[in-house]
């Protein structure tokens, strides 16, 4: 509530005047009659007075009026009082104590006891510096009583009364027509203001306009991926930084036409100290308001003109309007802390006010600008803590989620630190304020910087990764393949700029993290290891990338010169070169990178080829597998795709690798043959396939008349469509291969394209049996005598009729009848018989062939 209502009443004050001006300066001058008519009576009492006189005089021995000066000056100077303090208790804990004249001898000194003397001593020296420091804190108190009597002196003096008034009335004077002045200044140049902001507005139209174009141009030619969101994101971050950067001239010129206002108060300030006052007292008055005033004016227009709270078009934070004037109006308060400081450093000096007392002062003013600058934390704490929380996709990790609900809780430590500084600095922590005030500026400085430098760095990155199209056209894949790096190098720069930040902030701080990573051996080891590893992994890329590139450039070479079967042959062994490329690249960039690390490499490669020898003698069989199969594979005797009859399997050939053979089997089987199985390959699918036709005719069958038949059907195949370029030559006759009492054997070839042989021969016998029928042709029918003895006829009996096969009930069965008694042949009718049954024969099988699947009309026809 309280910074609620210190926030409206401060907006109330601010509506009502020009910024900045009047409620400063109203501010300013509430504070100064509130510390001195409102505390220094309080404290001008004559009990407060005589606490500030010396209670005694002590006999002075040898101290001469010298030293003595000498020594109150010391004791008056917090500083000096502080260095005296800390000497003292390095010289009590250097001096040995003393010993009793009639002491005995020494005694070995106990350890225990040496402990407890260095620890009494060490805890003597914190307990001293702390009762310093919380002397000097509560010196801030006690030292507002000499304000009370100091004021009271000047009142009370009616010289120096009648000096006071006249040197106020005359500053206040001059300083109300210089104001009045820089006001109509101000409205002189509002039109030069208006013209600055239209120009920038305009310029601001123009580049909206072709960053929406460039948007539209990249959206269309840059092809999806994985990197798109990310090219994305590093174009809209160089176009608000681009568009930052072209608002500083507008922005600076805005600035110095504002400060021409603030030139004409400089000036007419210190023409009215030369020619209006009588006084000195006067003139340093009048000088020190001047400066105060032009002090606090320009920081105020500093930060008014960054943030530009009515123009946005040169505004240079990234704050909407809302934010900026908000900003605006709490900066204008924070502002009349320094104007004071200046006012009471000089003017307390020049009206005999005790040095104590004014740094008694300052504390007070700079306690209620640090709880300023606190409610103010408080006002702005929901709005910092929505702009600190990551984006949605980032808050789905756990790890940014809990960074985002951390950075909800930012204003505790801030307002802490800004406590903290204050008591830093009001107990004399030696060099505590302007190490932090240091510290902080820097560490916002260098932040800004390298967020440039970032926005440099994945400019130059994105320029680098598009390539042409020249170089598109000649190495074609390439801008893929650079898309694929280039989220991994955003990466690195980003950790690069993120470790060089953090170790300039650390040394900005005063740690020594330049003494750590760049001279001690730890640092540098481990820094030379990650530059080791970086350009290992660069060179490593470089070579994966350019022998990838060459051996697809050859392919591509291969294919379009017309040799097929090379850029077949090289596209199976292309993964296996890959897999040995990369072993060997993992191989040298570990060894190399743990060398530098430090560790003995020796050992572990001398160990490594123990294994390696080992595990070769112990798995001979995979050594074999390998070693077959890369010559295999590098012979080309094999390809993806083809037909092979090995290890007892017949079938498509699907995948090669360095090690095993996965073929698939006529009846869907994937069937994975190690290489050292392979003896030997029968590959059908390589140069031509040949069909052997045997066709086995009569012996009373013309033979050229059926070859003739033959050679039509393949000639008429040959003219079709469908067959021309399955069908390498005609029919060829190879002749009657065997005549014997089975027939005559007609043999012959025809030459078909690789893997088509079952499909040309199917349709050839369709076609040849038709043929064969319209033209009479005689096949060799085999046949089987079964014959009786000589002079004996062959006798039929029935010998069990069923009853069901009698026509009529009333038929009348005939008797049966007793066979007569068969003879027995004789030796040389035995004889005959076992001929006969000899010359007995089946169908010629057809030939035993392996075949791709029958489904889909490759296959042979089955027996």
């Amino acid at each position: 509530m309280a910074a609620e209502s210190l926030h409206q009443s401060t907006t109330r004050a601010l509506t009502a005047s020009p910024p900045f001006s009047l409620a400063r300066f109203a501010l300013g001058l509430c504070f100064v009659c509130l510390l001195v008519f409102g505390i220094a009576p309080r404290l001008n009492s004559p009990a407060l007075a005589a606490d500030t006189t010396p209670a005694a005089t002590a006999s002075t021995g040898n101290l001469s009026r010298q030293d003595a000066e000498q020594l109150l000056s010391v004791l008056n100077d917090p500083k000096k009082r502080q260095d005296f303090t800390n000497t003292l208790t390095l010289m009590a804990k250097g001096l040995p104590v003393a010993q009793p004249a009639a002491a005995p001898a020494a005694k070995k000194p106990n350890p225990t006891a040496v402990i407890d003397s260095d620890v009494n001593s060490e805890l003597s020296g914190l307990t001293t510096s702390m009762r310093g420091y919380t002397q000097n804190f509560t010196a801030l108190f006690k030292d507002l009583r000499s304000v009370g009597t100091w004021f009271h002196q000047q009142i009370s003096n009616p010289q120096s009364r009648q000096t006071l008034i006249d040197a106020f009335s005359r500053a206040l004077i001059i300083m109300l027509v210089a104001l009045a002045l820089e006001r109509a200044t101000s409205l002189l140049l509002k039109k030069p203001l208006n013209s600055v902001t239209a120009h920038a507005e305009t310029r601001e139209r123009k580049q909206e306009a072709a960053v929406a174009v460039e948007n539209v141009q990249a959206a269309t030619s840059t092809p999806d991926g994985d990197n798109t969101k990310t090219r994305a994101d590093d174009q809209r971050r160089r176009n608000e930084v681009m568009r930052y950067l072209i608002r500083v001239p507008y922005n600076i010129l805005h600035f110095l036409l504002k400060l021409l206002p603030v030139a004409v108060f400089l000036g007419l300030g210190y023409l009215g100290a030369e020619f209006l006052t009588t006084t000195q007292q006067a003139s340093t008055v009048t000088i020190t308001l001047t400066n105060a005033y032009v002090v606090a004016r320009c920081l105020y227009l500093l930060v008014e003109t960054a943030l530009a709270p009515r123009s946005p078009a040169i505004r240079l934070a990234p704050a909407k309007d809302d934010t900026a004037r908000m900003l605006t109006r709490w900066w204008n308060v924070l502002v009349a802390a320094p104007s004071l400081v200046i006012c009471l450093s000089t003017l307390g000096s020049e009206f005999n006010l005790a040095p104590r007392g004014t740094e008694a002062m300052l504390r007070a003013v700079v306690l209620i600008q640090h709880l300023i600058i606190a409610a103010f934390i408080w006002r702005v704490r929901h709005i910092v803590a929505n702009a600190l929380q990551p984006s949605d996709n980032m808050r789905k990790k756990a790890f940014w989620a809990f960074v985002g609900t951390i950075a909800r809780f930012w204003w505790i430590p801030v307002l802490f630190l800004d406590i903290a500084l204050w008591f830093v600095w009001a107990a004399h922590l030696k060099g505590g304020y302007q190490w932090i005030l240091r510290g902080t500026g820097m560490t916002f400085a260098f932040l800004v910087l390298s967020r440039l430098v970032a926005v440099l760095a994945y400019g130059m990155q994105d320029r680098l990764f598009r390539i042409s199209d020249t170089v598109e056209a000649e190495y074609p894949g390439l801008q893929k393949r650079a898309d694929y790096y280039y989220p991994f190098v955003r990466r690195v720069l980003t950790i690069v700029i993120v470790f060089m930040t953090c170790v300039i902030i650390a040394q900005s701080w005063g740690l020594p993290s330049f003494q750590f990573f760049f001279h001690s051996p730890l640092g540098s080891r481990l820094v030379g290891a990650a530059l080791s590893l970086a350009i290992g992994a660069t060179i490593a890329a470089l070579a994966w990338e350019v022998i990838n590139g060459l051996l697809n450039k050859q392919i591509d070479r291969y294919t379009s010169s017309s040799q097929a079967s090379r850029a077949t042959r090289l596209r199976t062994v292309l993964p296996i070169i890959r897999t040995v490329l990369l072993a060997i690249i993992i191989i040298v960039v570990s060894v190399t990178t743990l060398s530098q690390i430090g560790i003995n490499v020796t050992p572990l490669l001398t160990g490594a080829g123990i294994m390696g020898v080992g595990l070769s003698f112990g798995s001979q069989s995979l050594v074999k597998d390998v070693i077959t199969g890369f010559f295999m594979l590098a012979e080309d005797a094999i390809q993806v795709g083809d037909w092979v009859t090995t290890g007892g399997v017949s079938g498509t050939v699907e995948h090669l690798s360095i090690r095993t053979l996965r073929v698939r089997s006529i009846d869907g089987d994937l069937h994975i043959i190690p290489f050292s199985s392979v003896t030997s390959i029968a590959n059908t699918g390589r140069g031509f396939n040949q069909i052997i036709v045997k066709q086995v005719l009569d012996l009373s069958e013309d033979s050229v008349k059926v070859a003739k038949l033959m050679a039509s059907v393949v000639a008429q195949m040959r003219t079709e469509d469908a067959f021309s370029h399955m069908i390498f030559s005609d029919y060829a006759d190879l002749g009657v291969d065997k005549t014997d009492s089975n027939g005559a054997v007609l043999v012959g070839a025809i030459k078909t394209a690789p893997m088509m042989k079952w499909k040309v021969q199917r349709e050839f016998y369709r076609r040849l049996a038709n043929l064969m029928v319209e033209a009479g042709v005689k096949f060799y029918t085999p046949t089987s005598y079964y014959t009786t003895p000589p002079g004996n006829s062959m006798h039929l009996a029935v010998d069990d009729v069923p009853d069901t096969l009698t026509p009529a009930a009333h038929v009348q069965q005939p008797k049966p009848v007793a066979p007569e008694p068969v003879p027995q042949p004789s030796a040389e009718e035995k004889k005959a018989i076992e001929a006969a049954e000899k010359s007995d024969t089946g169908l010629q099988k057809p030939e035993d062939e392996s075949s791709p699947a029958a489904a889909f009309g490759e296959g042979p026809p089955h027996a």
